[in-house]
């Protein structure tokens, strides 16, 4: 519970009083125009950027899906943008710089590997157990996310 709380204080009380403290010293150096404009310009450029990477990875995701295969990757890089496209959103200079590195491709893998091991992490923590001892464990650095099946069709029985 305290962990939570911590998380939470950290969220909404002290991300915001470090981005006025970055605003405030900004608009002081470059004048209260220019921060404005700086900040609708990150603003609009991070909202067309997380739209493009956003589309990128859909396509992505419905090659998989077509493809037969569990798009895992894709899904998680689609969440990171869209976690970029809403911190990009916020007035800030350091959620601008979250935002941006989250939609980014070429840093996006370090935040699509971070969040695999923290979903991994929860996995461990929470891993389902029935019975007759048998657990679920996803392991998400495997390659094959998709699943092979077989099937024959019954016929009928004409002679009913």
């Amino acid at each position: 519970m305290i962990i939570i709380f911590a998380r939470l204080l950290l969220i909404f009380i002290v991300v915001p009083i470090v981005e006025l403290a970055l605003l405030i010293e900004i608009g002081s150096r470059i004048g209260l125009l220019l921060t404005l404009l700086l900040i609708g310009a990150t603003g609009v450029v991070g909202a067309t950027l997380a739209r493009n990477q956003g589309m990128i990875v859909y396509t992505k995701i419905r090659e998989k899906l077509s493809g037969g295969q569990i798009p895992a990757h894709n899904l998680i890089e689609g969440l990171l943008i869209l976690i970029g496209g809403i911190t990009l959103l916020t007035p800030g200079v350091l959620t601008d710089i979250i935002g941006f590195l989250l939609i980014i491709p070429f840093s996006r893998p370090f935040f699509v590997k971070l969040a695999k091991n923290i979903f991994q992490r929860y996995i461990n923590k929470n891993q389902f157990k029935t019975k007759s001892n048998f657990s679920f464990h996803s392991d998400f650095s495997h390659k094959d996310d998709y699943v092979d099946v077989e099937y024959e069709e019954e016929k009928e029985d004409d002679d009913r």
